[in-house]
């Protein structure tokens, strides 16, 4: 088959669904299809090598605010588009995107999932016309449902079925201002109509995105996302030194507050001597403060020089840094629709703790390589990973279940043989 995949870039930093969308293409790739990765709006970004980038940045993030702004920004020169457009003005603009208000985050959203009636579609008609210009496609396929805007076009227009991926969109929907939170859930369930198939990485969001967007039951499928297991290597750390780990977005969201006060609390306790944390993962300028908090609150309780920060890891440093752990926790706090740094662990044979909500209970059950505490509750986290740390046999037991149950499932060619099947029911249904 020819696909088409339009993904968002991040422009400076690593997320799950842009480490999921790379993987998904290249196994795609090498079940023989013809698979092309489309970036929007900021350069894409991911901790390892993708070949090169094929195709540059179609609709650019500056272009499409400056569109909103004014409906006939699309009319000015090419070459106007082409500057804006550039990688590296992309990626400034990328470093100033905490800057931009609650307001205004919520006009571009609903302006890109209203479609042809929506302000930006001056710059949109320029990506169906580039579509148009390709050769035929047999899919289209979006990284997540904020794009759908596009997809009643796709179908009636250029007559392609268009396949629609879900990766946590609620949780940015959620925290619009109104008027435009429901608006956009409003246009959201609109749109639906036009994908032939949803995707979803667990059970727990396809139920949640089903009834949030009044889908049809057999209109969403369940696809775990996968990973290249077999380039993690497994952990070996030092006994002398347990090693709590954290590899995420370095935000308040991904439960790193919570983790930091359950490490405060296992250190004091001191049943688990000379306890370590290490924190990897995406750090953003935006991010700075609220890492910085915490450093003062590590520093307060005395513990900093037990705490190492590691962010923006290339994924060799990041397959070095999964190898010298012993346990492992991202406490979200929030529903979490999958949690790819789960698999990451489970692969490197890292035990995992986690909140018992959300996609994590569905995670630790399929990897069988962890156990479930309460959320959002520092103390019980302390608690769970206290009993992991000090049981050796333990860990040995949930670290060999789930580095066999994460090849055998959870591998990229897995996820690619769930799509392929999806992508062909979407086609065939189109006929």
């Amino acid at each position: 088959m020819r696909i088409l995949h339009l993904t968002p870039g991040t422009g400076n930093f690593h997320c799950g669904s842009c480490l999921r969308d790379h993987a998904l293409i290249k196994a795609l790739r090498a079940r023989g299809h013809d698979a092309m990765m489309l970036p929007l709006y900021l350069p894409l970004v991911t901790d390892r090598e993708f070949g090169t980038q094929e195709l540059p940045v179609q609709i650019g993030g500056i272009s499409l605010f400056l569109q909103q702004k004014f409906t006939w920004f699309h009319k000015l020169p090419k070459f106007v588009h082409r500057w804006l457009n550039t990688p590296d003005r992309l990626r400034k603009a990328a470093r100033r995107m905490g800057m931009t208000s609650p307001k205004a985050l919520g006009e571009m959203a609903l302006g890109s999932l209203l479609g042809t009636e929506g302000r930006q579609w001056g710059e949109w008609q320029k990506l169906i016309e580039w579509i148009r210009s390709e050769p035929k496609f047999d899919v289209v396929s979006f990284s997540n449902s904020l794009l759908t805007g596009l997809a009643p076009t796709i179908e009636t227009e250029l007559g392609l079925p268009v396949v629609c991926s879900l990766q946590g969109e609620d949780s940015f929907l959620d925290t619009l201002p109104d008027p435009y939170r429901e608006q956009c859930w409003d246009a959201m369930r609109t749109n639906a109509r036009s994908i032939r198939r949803f995707i979803a990485p667990s059970q727990y969001y396809a139920d949640l995105m089903r009834q949030r967007l009044a889908a049809e039951p057999t209109q969403i499928k369940v696809i775990p996302n996968g990973i290249d297991a077999s380039s993690f290597t497994t952990s070996s750390p030092d006994p002398n030194w347990p090693v709590i780990g954290y590899f995420a977005r370095m935000i308040h969201g991904k439960g790193l507050t919570t983790l930091v006060d359950a490490f405060i609390d296992l250190a004091k306790r001191g049943t688990v001597p000379r306890v370590k944390l290490r924190i990897g993962g995406a750090k953003t300028p935006v991010d700075e403060k609220y890492v910085a908090g915490l450093v003062d609150k590590l520093k307060a309780a005395g513990l900093a020089n037990r705490v190492e920060f590691h962010p923006n890891l290339s994924f060799k440093d990041k397959v070095h840094f999964f190898h010298d752990l012993t346990v492992f926790s991202v406490p979200a706090t929030y529903g979490e629709a999958f949690g790819l740094y789960v698999i990451e662990a489970a692969a490197s044979g890292v035990p995992v703790v986690q909140p018992d909500h959300a996609a994590f209970p569905e995670l630790i059950a399929a990897t069988e390589g962890g156990v479930l505490c309460k959320p959002d509750d520092p103390k019980a986290l302390a608690d769970a990973l206290e009993a992991l740390l000090n049981d050796d046999e333990l860990r040995e037991k949930l670290s060999k279940a789930a580095m066999a149950k994460v090849r055998q499932e959870f591998s990229a060619s897995r996820m690619a043989e769930r799509f392929e099947a999806v992508l062909l029911e979407a086609r065939a249904s189109a006929v």
